[in-house]
């Protein structure tokens, strides 16, 4: 979908912005970023992002109540936690999923910090964690799209909600009304996050309308951030579990 450069040749910029990373290359970068990436990630309140209130947003939308048990697909270092135990209370669950054992080790800190008995880590490659039973609610902000197998983590999300259930992803995309330029400016200031120009080929929310019998999305920040709600299906066309 991406213009490349002239007689097939990649331009100085899709050659470094184009291609996602591999998984051990996010560990490689998420290790790195681990200590001080609830900083970076405020430094794009700067240009306007306000990645608080769409994260409130996200974790408002899944509609948990307390009691709850609720899972976080690439939950990183936590940020999201205080929002999900605040809706699940303290007798419902929160289960946070990450790839890399340095964010973990954030995570693990916040929760030790706050003094929360109820959320637990699982350290898992997102496209091979199996999902509890019968989950209330299945949480991913700015994480899924860099899973490569991200259709197998929506379709076993979808396996595992109990009905009623939401499945919530917040996370970037494409603006269809963006010039190319403006785009690549967008690559260029997250690519310290591991974005690149071909995950705009990758369409979560798209994925979800095969798996939801009902999908609702809002638009953020020009088009540019989207929450996706999918609601879970009869169990009657659910698959069997593995």
């Amino acid at each position: 979908m991406w213009a490349y450069g002239h007689a097939g040749t990649l331009s100085l910029f899709e050659k470094r912005y184009a291609v996602a990373l591999t998984k051990a290359q996010i560990i490689d970068l998420y290790r790195v970023r681990a200590a001080w990436y609830d900083f970076s990630a405020n430094l794009y309140y700067l240009i306007g992002f306000r990645e608080a209130r769409y994260r409130k947003e996200a974790v408002a939308a899944l509609g948990l109540k307390t009691g709850d048990t609720v899972v976080e697909i690439g939950c990183g270092t936590g940020l999201n936690f205080g929002y999900l135990r605040a809706a699940v209370g303290g007798a419902g669950k929160v289960v946070g999923v990450d790839l890399t054992d340095a964010m973990l080790a954030q995570a693990g800190q916040r929760i030790a910090r706050e003094g929360w008995s109820n959320v637990m880590l699982v350290q898992r490659d997102a496209a091979a964690y199996e999902f509890p039973a019968e989950v209330q609610g299945v949480l991913s902000t700015f994480a899924l799209t860099l899973v490569p197998e991200y259709e197998r983590v929506v379709e076993n999300a979808a396996d595992a909600l109990a009905m009623g259930g939401r499945l919530v992803i917040l996370d970037f995309r494409q603006p269809e009304n963006w010039p190319l330029w403006l785009v690549r400016l967008g690559v260029f200031v997250t690519r310290p996050f591991g974005v690149s120009l071909d995950l705009t080929d990758r369409k979560p929310w798209l994925v979800m309308q095969k798996h939801f019998s009902r999908v609702t999305t809002t638009l953020h920040f020009g088009g540019s951030v989207y929450i996706a709600v999918g609601e879970g299906r009869e169990p009657g066309n659910k698959r069997g579990r593995r």
